[in-house]
Formats: structure tokens, sequence, C-alpha cells
């Protein structure tokens, strides 16, 4: 069963089992990607019924590994442009609600609608909730993708449309056990999905004898909009009758670009005037918008004496390419192509080996554009000739009417080097600013230098240069091109060059005790000065143990630390220490809790090296109104915000000693003095 779990409640205590329908190949218009549906954004598609098909696995990124299998199960297929990049919204109803719909959004620019079967990185966003009822996207989503199972949201993130990109949409139907169809409805989102461009005549040509006239349109429109008998059209001078049109695209897609129209008489070398208007149908040829091609819109076109079809055009060429497109003002017979590609010889700056050549052939085995494959890439810049002659298969090329294009035909193209965006760099290091200057050698003709850095700045120069005032690993990427051929590089830059001045110190220094102090500086230090304050001086980056002569009260004395680094630069920092004057922990026998500022708090005298320690005092009654853990809190002689009375008071005292790790329990009196 394609992207579900399918379970009875009482087995899903213990796990899940994957249920795959087996279908019917897909062959209903719209059921598969290359006869998708055109999408306007402005419309509403409702799909009354659902035929019962497919089945085809997909591949769904992120889902790959939950057991569900993934795929197009009864499904329909839309295609849609983005004419301007934004998000997409859109919202598929049920007709009956307890239905469960899937989709996909796939992007298909450069590749074929079938690739969806087989290509993950088409994958634009996707939700096979089994969670039945509405389903689509939304602005307030969490996730672009969610999987087969009830435990997933019925609506998936927005996804960001490009413009210009081709996209196809997939709603698959889960609930096999009822084919009733579903709205379809855009809305919500920021992209544009509607085709700007105003449906009209793009050109007319006549074919061959001048029996029938081929009209190409300017955009895709739809093939119900065309009345078969010929009656969207009229000569504006009556010469011969419209019997008939039709449109090769429509035997396997609802739109068309092109249409054939069948006249009564062949018309004579001359120039003509094709009019639109109203048909038998009740409208002129309509976009997939709806909108119409305007009643009496006109075009010429020109009956030619019927005459071989020149080799006169080649579409611009690539860069490095290996396919060169001959483009040909009447379609050319399939079959008269040399598939080895004989029928071309190349000549120019460097050597060019046809290896084939082959057609974009319709159902009627005509193609517009002959492609023609080299052995290798033309890398470099040069001048060719590409001349058309007689191949392995006894003639040249033989266009739609029968006639053969002469040997010896030529046309010309240039081609262009291949560019390199490699660039080089040069840091000048300072000490509070570092500046990068890049560059780029240019040459192969290039013209256009784009610059991109990691803060968002942008650059068009050869030669840009950055200031950065903070240090740390930078990025620079370059595109560079020559109007044909392009490139990119990129560089992740580290300027390592930042500097801080540190050191760690001991909290304080009992008598007798050494002092370590230790660098711990950041950067490319090259010299260390350090004075300690105690008329000692040293320039190594481990400096000597010190010592402090014992006060008689305690005293600080201040640490200095100048470091220079690699290029120069400077750096200090200074911290104070405390040499105090004893470490003997001991507890006033009394205090004097007035305010000032002599024995007003009762506390842990020089508890400096006492770990874990737990201080209590408890009043004559046993009742105790003082605990702390925190050698640095002291007791104001008050419980719970009262003054306590003066009198004995009893306190304990737990630690352990931090040298030699002995374990103190005392115990002892207090006198409180008012």
């Amino acid at each position: 069963m394609p992207g579900k779990r399918v379970c009875i409640l009482l087995v899903c205590l213990f796990s899940c089992n994957v249920v795959i329908y087996a279908q019917a190949a897909c062959s209903a218009l719209g059921q598969t990607p290359g006869s998708a549906f055109p999408v306007c954004g402005t419309s509403t598609f409702t799909q009354q019924t659902v035929p019962a098909c497919g089945g085809r696995s997909i591949p769904v990124p992120g889902c790959g590994n939950d057991g569900a299998a993934y795929g197009d199960l009864n499904p329909y297929w839309y295609k849609f442009t983005c004419f301007a990049s934004g998000t997409l919204g859109f919202t598929i109803t049920p007709l009956t609600l307890s239905d469960d719909y899937d989709w996909q959004i796939f992007d298909i620019t450069f590749n074929k609608p079938e690739d969806v079967y087989t290509r993950s990185n088409l994958y634009v966003a996707s939700n096979w909730s089994a969670v039945p009822g509405a389903t689509g996207t939304a602005a307030n989503a969490n996730a672009l993708t969610n999987c087969a199972g009830f435990a997933y949201p019925n609506t998936s993130r927005m996804p960001a449309l490009i413009a210009g990109h081709q996209y196809l949409l997939l709603i698959s139907h889960f609930t096999a056990s009822n084919q009733s169809g579903y709205t379809l409805s855009f809305n919500g989102g920021t992209a544009n999905i509607t085709d700007p461009k105003e449906p009209a005549l793009e050109s007319a040509r006549a074919y061959c004898d001048g029996s029938s006239i081929i009209l190409k349109l300017n955009k895709k429109m739809q093939c119900k909009t065309l009345a078969s008998n010929g009656s969207d059209f009229r000569l504006a001078t009556p010469i011969a009758g419209i019997t008939g049109a039709s449109a090769p695209a429509c035997s396997a897609s609802f739109d068309m670009d092109s249409v054939i129209i069948s006249l009564n008489n062949p018309l004579p070398p001359a120039t003509y005037t094709l009019v639109i208007q109203k048909g038998s149908d009740g409208n002129t040829l309509m976009d997939n918008c709806d909108r119409s091609i305007a009643e009496n819109t006109t075009i010429d076109f020109t009956v030619e004496p019927v005459a071989p079809t020149p080799m006169d055009s080649i579409a611009p060429v690539a860069c490095a390419p290996d396919v060169l497109q001959l483009v040909f003002k009447k379609n050319i017979r399939c079959n008269s192509i040399a598939k080895d590609g004989s029928d071309f010889l190349i000549s120019g700056t460097s050597p060019a080996v046809v290896v084939s050549a082959y057609g974009d052939c319709n159902d009627d085995n005509r193609t517009g554009i002959i492609y023609v494959k080299l052995s290798q890439p033309l890398t470099v810049k040069g001048n060719y000739t590409i001349t058309l002659k007689a191949g392995t298969d006894g003639n040249t090329i033989i266009d739609e009417c029968g006639e053969m294009t002469p040997a010896g035909q030529k046309v010309m193209f240039n081609t262009l080097d291949t560019v390199s965006a490699d660039f080089n760099y040069n840091i000048l290091w300072g000490c509070g600013v570092d500046t990068i200057r890049f560059s780029h050698p240019g040459g192969n003709d290039i013209n256009n230098w784009n610059w991109s850095f990691e803060d968002g700045t942008a650059s068009g120069s050869q030669f840009p240069q950055k200031v950065y005032t903070a240090f740390g690993e930078k990025k620079a990427a370059l595109i560079v091109s020559n109007g044909v051929c392009s490139d990119t590089a990129s560089a992740d830059i580290l300027l390592d060059n930042a500097l801080k001045a540190d050191f760690e110190a001991p909290e304080f220094i009992c008598p007798n005790d050494s002092a370590v102090f230790k660098d711990v500086s950041i950067g490319k230090i090259a010299s260390w000065n350090w004075n300690f304050g105690n008329g000692t001086r040293s320039i190594a980056a481990v400096p000597p143990v010190q010592q402090y002569p014992p006060p008689l009260t305690d005293r600080l004395y201040t640490i200095t630390l100048n470091i220079v680094d690699s290029i120069g630069c400077p750096a200090q920092i200074t911290k104070t220490v405390n040499v105090v004057s004893s470490c003997f922990v001991a507890i006033p026998s009394a205090f004097s809790p007035n305010n000032d500022y002599l024995n007003d708090y009762l506390y842990p005298l020089n508890a400096y090296k006492a770990e874990d320690l737990m201080f209590r005092v408890y009043n004559v009654y046993g009742q105790k109104v003082f605990e702390t853990t925190d050698r640095f809190k002291k007791w104001d002689g008050t419980f719970n915000g009262q003054p306590q009375r003066t009198g004995t008071y009893v306190w304990t005292l737990y630690y352990i000693h931090k040298d030699t790790r002995k374990v103190f329990n005392l115990k002892g009196t207090t006198t409180l003095i008012r």
C-alpha cells in the first residue's frame, strides 16, 4: 500500500504491517507525469472521481527507512511553472472527508517527467500522513516532509519555489475502497504560478505545397478550446476553405502550442493573412487560465515555391559544447538523418569529430532541430564551420516536403575558452584589524566577477579588498564568466591572530604556601613578561613558583602579565591575589552584632582550605538558628528576622582540609553580647 501503514488496532499494540495494493498501469490523461494537468494558480480544480491505477514506487527523502512503500496510488498529476519566486500554498479537500489523500511536489526543471520515479534530487515537499480529510501546505506547519502514518499532521510547510522552474504535483488517493474525488485550490503562498503572458499567435507557415498551415502559439493553450472543424480560423482572402484543425500534442496532453490547419485547396505562392475567430464551440483558443486570444487577431504567412530547406541557423553555442543544435525553418524527416552523424563535417580552430546525429522527433517522425554530437567538448576559443554532406545513408537531409538539402551548405559558429574561478588572496595581519586582498588572474575573455562573502557583502571587482575587525574563520566565493562559460570557486580563510592575555592564579595564598601561576592566553604568543608584585619577574611561558612573605594582616598583591604575539601585537591583564595572615580555622568565643563593624558576625575564621564545610548554630533550647555551607556566609545574631538574646550559643563545624584531606568535626560555644 503506497506510502501507508495500515493495522487493526489490536495488532498496532505490537507492530504494523505494510500492505501494497497491486494496481493496473495508468493510461488516462492526467494520471501520468507526462500527461499532467496544466495548472493556473487562480483556478480551483475539481476531480469528481479517481480511477484506480498506479502504485509505482516514488523516492521520498527522509522517509525511506520507515518500512512504508511510497508511490502513485490512484494518482492525478498537475504541472505548473513558477513565474515569481515565493512560497506555494494549496489545499486538497476530499469530496468525501473520510478519504485519505497524499501528495508530493517535484522540481523537474531540465528533467523528464518520468524521472520522478527514479531521481530523489527532484524532491521538493510532501505529505503522506494517514489522517483523512483536507491536506496541503500551511505557513505555520513545521516540516516540509510528513511521512506515512497517523503520527504525522495533515499539512506540511509551504515550500519555496524558484522563478523559471517547472514543477509537478502528485495527488495520490490512498482510500482504495472509494473512488470519490477532491478539489484542489491554490491559496496563501507568495509564489506566482499564473503565467502573466497574454495568449496570442506567434507565427504561421505553409506546409509544403500550401495544402495546410502550421500555426505556432505563444504559449500552451487548452486542447478542448480548439474546434476540430477549423471554425476558429479563416483566411482574410478566401482563396481556399478551411476544412479542419488538429494539434498533435493533444493526443497525449491537455494543452498544445501548435495547430495544423487543413485547407480544401493548395495555396499558390503568395503572402496570406490568417484570422482567428470564435469557432463553432463558442470561443477562440484559450490558455490554461481561460484567457482567450482576441477575436480578429491576425498573423501573416508566406507560401514559398517548393525548394530545399537551407541549413542556415544554429542555436547559441554553450560553454564547452559537445552537442550542437541545428535549427531549420521546415521540419526535417528524422529517417533522413544518418545516425552516425556522417551527414556533417566540422572544421576549425581545433579538431572536432562528429560521432552521431539525431532529431527531436514528433509523432510524424519530423523534427525542427538536429542535434550533432561530438566526440569531445570544444573547450578552447575558436571559429568553426559545420558543413553538410551525404552521409553513410546515401543522402544529406530531407525536409517534410521531400526536398533534399544540397551538400556543401555551411553554418559558422564560434566558441569561447572555458574559465577558472580559482583565486588568490593575501592577508595583511593587524593587531585589531586584518585586511584580505583578493585577486583573480582574469584571462579567457572573463568580463564578470561576482564575489560573495560570509557577512553578506559582495563585490564585482577583479581585485576586491575586505577589512575584518573580528577574527576567526571567513568565507569567500567567486563566480566568473566570459558571457558563455562560467566557473565557481570558494575558500575558507582562518584569521587566527586573535590575541587575549589571561592567566590562572590562586584565590588566596596561605602563609608559607607556594603560588602557581598558569598562562591561559589566546593567540600566537611570542613573548611573556610577568610581574608578580613580590619583587620578582619572569619572561617564561611557564613561570617559576612564587613565594610571598606571611603578612601580619591580609594583603593584596597585584600580578601583571604582558604578552606579545608573532606579529608584534601586545596584550595585558592584571589580577590581584590575597595573601592571608592565617589559614588556621577558628570560631570566635564571642561576638557583638551591634553594627559597629567590630566582631558583628559569627562564622569560621580563616576557612580558606575548608572543603565541604557545614557550620551550624543552636540556642540554649537546642533549636537551630543558623546553618551554612558557604564559608563567606555569616550569622548576624538573628533568627527569622528577630534579634536573638544575649547568651551562650552552641556551634558545630564540619569540614575536610583541602591539602591533608583530614576530616574535622568540631563543637564549641560562643557568647552573643549585646
